[in-house]
C-alpha cells in the first residue's frame, strides 16, 4: 500500500473513492498533501470517503500528522492523514 498524494488540483470525489478502496482492501489508507489547496481537497476527500464507508458499516477516522519529505532537492513539511476504522 503505498500514500496517496493529493494535490490542490485533485477532485475530491475521485480522491475519496481511493481512499475507500484502500481501506477496504488492506483496511487503512495514508493520505499526504503540500499546501492549503492540497490539504483543503484531502480534507475533502476524507469527508466523502467517510459517507462511502459507511455504506459498508465500516466507521472510519482520521489521524493528522506532519511529515518531512523531500521534494527534489528541498525538504518541504506535509500534513499526513491515516485513515482507519474505529
Amino acid at each position: 500500500m503505498g500514500v496517496l498524494k493529493v494535490s490542490a488540483r485533485s477532485r475530491s470525489a475521485a480522491v475519496a473513492g481511493a481512499i475507500a478502496g484502500v481501506v477496504r482492501e488492506h483496511g487503512r489508507a495514508e493520505v499526504q498533501a503540500i499546501g492549503a489547496g492540497a490539504v483543503n481537497q484531502a480534507t475533502k476527500a476524507v469527508a466523502i470517503a467517510r459517507t462511502y464507508l459507511a455504506v459498508d458499516g465500516l466507521d472510519v477516522v482520521c489521524i493528522p500528522s506532519f511529515v518531512d519529505i523531500d521534494v527534489g532537492d528541498e525538504q518541504r513539511t506535509a500534513l499526513r492523514l491515516v485513515v482507519e476504522p474505529r
